[in-house]
């Protein structure tokens, strides 16, 4: 076998293989044990005639074609391997000449891992920052306890800051409406920001009964592309105001959130879940810096298949949030204001990242010998078995060895994602 190789790119090659006599004798010899035991003999049962006798009735095309099956077949591995390349799928293979029993000529390309190079992953030079909560938190955190046990009143007066009004709106664009402008019995908390600027601010100072029009601007960063930068006019119709009337913050309100006793153990214990969650938060932002750094640092491409497979990843995930409110992914872009084109030009920058990521950690894993006890694997399986017990599908997965390695290799990474955290925080 004399085998080729030309790189197309840093995640894909292309092989010329040519096989000769002796390995397509040795293809032969195999096709030949195949095909005689199918081979009809009359005076013997089905694969039963002796073997000498049997080849002579073999149809010399179906000799042919199975031994040029089986010696691409064979050989591509082998091929790939004297290439010093690792397929990332099935190479497409393409036969180019075939003379039986003389030689076969066949180009086999495929995408590859690339040659990647580590940058130095113990000196990333990247610092853990944790934010300290602060009375502003705290003040936050308070303000919506108080909003939750607020009752709501309806009132004759005008609007204000941190009223609930009832209104029905109609935005248009050059007198054209436009998708998602408008609404009826719409309940909007003046404050929350829901809405562009001026439109919540608008409304303080009217009264029920009262019918507007606000002529505002989209801002120039807004998500809907069509919209962004638009000026645009408002017919806004006033119809109740609910004035909320919030509980003191006093120790009766404090019993209301649970074990307490005064509104300062309230507040202490705020403080102390934001602590909790600020230090977890910037265990998730140190780790998905150190990445990006050594990604940055490294030498690694991302090959073309496995970022098309984490584009179906994302694309599949915002899809599943967009049925969860009765929606399609269709409706997402349009929301979006983005196209197919425009949303996967994005995504596939985020893709990317992911998989040279991937691969920078998987390269880290082997370099440093990190491995996962098989126990431990075991143990992650029964922790899955006992959350999806009552689905019958998700349990009998779990008895797929493909689905058993890649728990395996999420773990590895999860290890070897902790190891490049301890290497880096000394």
């Amino acid at each position: 076998m004399k085998v080729t190789t030309k790189k197309l790119s840093d995640t894909s090659v292309e092989l010329k293989v040519v096989l000769d006599k002796d390995d397509l004798k040795a293809a032969e010899e195999k096709a030949t044990a195949r095909l005689v035991r199918e081979v009809k003999v009359e005076g013997f049962r089905k694969g039963k005639a002796p073997l000498d006798i049997a080849k002579k009735h073999i149809n010399p095309n179906d000799l042919a074609s199975v031994s040029l099956d089986i010696a691409v077949r064979t050989s591509v591995p082998k091929a790939f391997e004297e290439g010093k390349s690792a397929p990332l799928m099935i190479p497409n293979v393409e036969v180019t000449k075939f003379v039986p029993g003389e030689t076969v000529e066949y180009t086999a390309k495929a995408d590859i891992l690339p040659e990647i190079k580590l940058g130095d992953y113990k000196k990333l030079g990247i610092k853990k920052e944790v934010s300290k909560p602060t009375e502003k938190d705290v003040k936050e955190i308070l303000e919506n306890i108080q909003n939750a046990y607020a009752e709501k009143k309806v009132a004759k007066k005008k609007a204000e800051m941190d009223d609930e009004v009832i209104i029905d709106f109609e935005g248009s664009l050059n007198g054209e409406k436009f998708e998602g402008g408008s609404a009826k019995d719409f309940p909007l908390t003046l404050g929350s920001h829901q809405f562009i600027p001026g439109f919540e601010e608008g409304i303080v100072g009217h009264e029920p009964g009262d019918s507007f029009d606000l002529e505002l601007t989209f801002p120039k960063d807004y998500h809907a592309e069509k919209l962004a930068g638009q000026k645009t006019v408002f017919s806004v119709l006033v119809k109740q105001i609910n004035e909320k009337i919030k509980p003191a913050l006093d120790d009766e309100l404090a019993k209301k959130c649970g074990p307490f006793k005064t509104i300062d153990e309230l507040k202490a214990d705020i403080k102390k879940n934001l602590e909790t969650q600020n230090a977890a938060k910037a265990d998730e932002k140190f780790k998905d810096d150190l990445v990006n750094k050594l990604v940055e640092k490294s030498k690694v491409s991302a090959p073309e298949i496995m970022v098309k497979d984490q584009l179906n990843l994302i694309k599949n995930d915002i899809s599943a949030n967009a049925a969860r409110q009765g929606l399609q992914f269709e409706d997402y872009l349009k929301q979006t204001g983005q196209t197919e084109e425009d949303w996967e030009k994005e995504a596939r920058k985020v893709a990317e990242q992911r998989v040279k990521a991937s691969l920078c950690l998987q390269i880290l894993a082997r370099d440093e010998k990190i491995e996962v006890e098989e126990e431990i694997v075991d143990a992650k399986i029964n922790e899955l078995r006992e959350v999806y017990k009552k689905s019958k599908e998700a349990l009998k997965n779990l008895k797929d060895p493909n689905v058993r390695q890649d728990i395996k290799n999420r773990l590895t990474i999860e290890k070897t994602l902790n190891y490049l955290v301890e290497l880096n925080s000394k």
